[in-house]
């Protein structure tokens, strides 16, 4: 059974927003101008206009401009440990350097957040990040004496779920969700399934054929004809993947795990089938590398071996969309003559309404459906 559940790798968390630079005054005017000791090209004529306007650039320590931080006394790190912290959501200067003249380096970032995370500390990690204008104040978390009322059994939560908590919650916070839901007929698929499971039984083959092996390879498909879904945002750049790395959501004793299928577009079903088993059964063990669960285009949360009709499952960021799939149920469906049954199965899309328009995604959740409907269309 799964559900939604974040990757290894997270998101950009936010960040404060920069400060627009002041307006320069009106240049006075040529006589009172002091002399330079450089000069531009200007256009012929005498209007003493540039020809080009110089390229604006800006200190990569500018975002330090509004922070009560002494220019000389920035956090000492790479470029590459900044843009780890920043993925975290961690304020440097508030973490110790361990290298050399006090170097901050990756295991520093790690250990600050494993300490945050060991404290429950939960307004301390809100203040690490900055709040920028139209940032979110909520009040405080009530403190409640729940003996009070009657019995209790206080469980500290799992590592996974601590890890995963916060990054849903930041996820939900900063993704502006929406969800379209719809519904694909599988009924042919799902008889091609159980044809295909017998032979593999006679054959003593040990894969076992699941729904999820044919809506991975049906969202490859997806994802290329709509490459707007298989993106992340990078500031103001839409930053679009030629590869296909797919996630699926696994349910473990200790919480949920996303292990990643990568180049799903280039293995076939019984090898997607047999490889989504053992990322499972890794997840269940908790033996899951890091590796294994990093890279992800786009993910896929089922709960078909449990129930319920439709659901919103969170973007794993920074992906920019992500499938749910609700148990498949017999229903009367029209064929323009009768009624007939037929086994429909629900898919709830859930995407970044900053990339993905309406439209758009009905359009994907549309063909999908049309691919499991009649997977032969995968080969077109």
């Amino acid at each position: 059974a799964q559900g939604e559940a974040p990757a290894a790798d997270g998101a950009p968390a936010p960040v404060a927003a920069m400060n627009e630079p002041d307006v320069a005054p009106e240049a006075p005017a040529a006589a009172e101008r002091p002399a330079s000791t450089s000069s531009a090209p200007v256009v012929s004529g005498g209007t003493g206009q540039l020809a080009s306007a110089p390229p604006e650039r800006h200190s990569p320590t500018e975002s330090f401009a509004s922070a009560d931080v002494p220019m000389r006394t920035l956090p000492h790190a790479s470029p590459s440990v900044r843009k780890f912290a920043r993925e975290l959501g961690v304020d440097l200067t508030k973490v110790n350097g361990s290298g050399a003249k006090s170097r901050i380096t990756h295991d520093d970032v790690r250990g600050y957040v494993k300490q945050a995370l060991a404290q429950g500390s939960a307004a301390s990690a809100a203040a690490s990040v900055p709040m920028g204008e139209g940032g979110f104040s909520v009040l405080p978390w009530p403190k409640v004496d729940f003996a009070r009322f009657g019995e209790i059994e206080a469980r500290p939560l799992s590592r996974i779920k601590k890890i995963s908590g916060a990054n849903l919650h930041r996820n939900w916070v900063m993704i502006p969700h929406v969800t379209n839901n719809d519904l694909a007929d599988i009924t042919g698929l799902e008889a091609f399934r159980q044809e295909l499971n017998k032979e593999q039984e006679k054959a003593k083959s040990g894969v076992k054929l699941t729904m999820l092996a044919f809506l991975i390879k049906a969202v490859v498909a997806a994802l290329k004809k709509f490459p707007e879904f298989n993106a992340s945002l990078d500031g103001d750049t839409l930053v679009l993947k030629k590869y296909f790395h797919i996630g699926f959501a696994a349910d473990t004793p200790n919480g949920l795990v996303v292990p990643v299928i990568r180049d799903a577009d280039r293995k076939g079903i019984l090898e997607i089938a047999e490889e989504t088993s053992e990322l499972a059964r890794l997840a269940r063990d908790g033996k899951l590398a890091p590796a294994q669960m990093q890279g992800g285009c786009f993910s896929i949360s089922s709960l078909g071996g449990i129930g319920g009709t439709d659901f919103t499952p969170i973007i794993n960021a920074p992906e920019v969309a992500i499938l749910g799939v609700s148990r498949s149920t017999m229903q009367p469906v029209w064929n323009g003559e009768k009624f007939k049954p037929r086994l429909m199965l629900p898919l709830s899309l859930s995407y970044d309404h900053r990339v993905i328009d309406g439209a758009a995604a009905a359009r994907f959740n549309v063909y999908l459906a049309s691919l499991l409907a009649d997977f032969r269309r995968i080969t077109l």
